[in-house]
């Protein structure tokens, strides 16, 4: 049997398992050294920890309680199948002593539900609603490290990068937006030995499927001719016309783009240059592009003269920038999946990705909130900035604020040599 996402072999005795594993943890803290008996998922999540300078001994900080927390989940995407999760797991979480938790994208626990006593223990560790337990910040965790490689993951006592979490086994699995498959968080069970048996990730994992399925039922049918571009994160968007999901290609995930910023239209010549760093291309080049899409999409959803979508397009860049626009960070923050078709070259994409990566990185530097300037230092377009870093680094303390600084050492170096 893999042993990728299983934490214990069937037969395999618990007891011997966690000093198999503390031996191990202890060797790689002390040596860098990951033996072959810790499974890959939780060695490659080890390493990624220790990179982003989790303390082995530290337990995680609440960013988010009393009316901020109620008002965050209550409006959160996920509190719809709430009622849905506590059906599910229930029984299942009250019979075996387990907690239920339901986290955001950024790893922010909104539920934490279950046996008053196993709530009082977790309490220890600051599992609580509020508290942020992604993988950069609370090290190898189910639902953290669930968000960080995007499918499920159990985790089994000493696998846990931090030590005061070693009591504990946790099964969690990601949650998708069923339009348009971007992360809204994770389910997890977090509990004793007991769950460290294969059926727990799959129970969790059919869980988080169930409510993927209860978000499609719940959504409103999309309005004719309705059309939402996902472009953040991403080298070849995502366009939702009418409920059907279209992947497109680069070049024309590209002109899609430009279009959804020009609702009034734009001239051949104009996308031309807007589209190619070449000179040379020639406007048939072009056309035959925008034939090619247009009998993608189908109907009369593409028009020329100018070129132009015929319906109004929800793009997920223009929310972020709507969200910055309405002076919420928080939203703008969590609405930003990534840089807006990294990959692409075409000079007007460029230029929109710099102004609205630009845009968040100063409104997060002008905040310096913590836990915002963590989830964008963290991440993959953050681990090497510099003033988010430098900015993270003056607003924190104690070992936190070392860690950091030491990463802004590191990054000084590089961008140096």
């Amino acid at each position: 049997m893999s042993d990728v996402w299983v934490a214990l072999q069937p037969g395999a005795d618990p007891v011997a398992r966690i000093a198999e594993l503390r031996r191990a943890h202890d060797a790689y803290l002390t040596a860098g050294r990951v033996e072959r008996r810790v499974r890959p998922v939780v060695a490659d999540s080890w390493r990624r920890s220790a990179r982003a300078r989790v303390s082995p001994e530290s337990t995680v900080g609440v960013e988010l309680a009393d009316d901020d927390l109620v008002a965050y989940r209550e409006s959160h995407p996920l509190a719809r199948v709430m009622p849905l999760v506590r059906e599910l797991t229930g029984a299942y979480a009250w019979d075996g002593d387990h907690l239920v938790a339901v986290c955001d994208a950024s790893g922010k626990l909104l539920w934490v539900e279950g046996p008053t006593a196993t709530r009082r223990r977790a309490r220890a560790m600051n599992f609580v609603p509020g508290a942020r337990w992604a993988e950069s910040v609370a090290g190898t965790n189910a639902p953290g490290t669930a968000l960080t490689v995007g499918r499920p993951v159990q985790v089994f006592a000493a696998e846990h990068y931090c030590r005061p979490v070693h009591p504990w086994t946790c099964a969690a699995a990601p949650v998708h937006d069923p339009a348009t498959g971007r992360v809204l968080g994770a389910i997890d069970i977090t509990g004793g030995d007991r769950l460290a048996h294969p059926h727990s990730l799959a129970f969790v994992s059919a869980v988080a499927r169930a409510a993927e399925t209860q978000l499609a039922l719940l959504a409103p049918p999309p309005p004719a001719g309705s059309v939402r571009l996902s472009a953040l994160g991403q080298d070849e968007a995502r366009l939702v016309v009418a409920g059907r999901t279209l992947r497109l290609t680069r070049r024309h995930s590209e002109i899609a783009v430009l279009l959804a910023c020009r609702p009034d239209g734009i001239g051949g010549e104009e996308l031309l240059t807007e589209l190619y760093e070449d000179e040379s291309v020639t406007p048939v080049t072009l056309r035959a592009e925008l034939s090619r899409l247009r009998g993608l999409l189908g109907g009369d959803l593409l028009r020329s003269r100018p070129y132009r979508f015929a319906a109004r397009v929800d793009a997920d860049f223009t929310a972020v920038a709507r969200w910055l626009a309405s002076g919420s960070l928080t939203g703008a923050v969590g609405a930003y999946t990534g840089p807006l078709l990294p990959g692409s070259q075409a000079p007007a994409v460029v230029r929109l990705r710099r102004r609205l990566g630009d845009q968040v990185r100063a409104a997060l530097i002008a905040r310096a909130d913590p836990g915002l300037l963590g989830d964008w230092a963290y991440s993959p377009w953050g681990e090497d900035d510099l003033p988010v870093w430098q900015t993270l680094a003056s607003v924190l303390d104690g070992s936190r604020r070392a860690a950091a600084l030491a990463r802004v050492r590191e990054i000084d170096r590089w961008q140096r040599s």
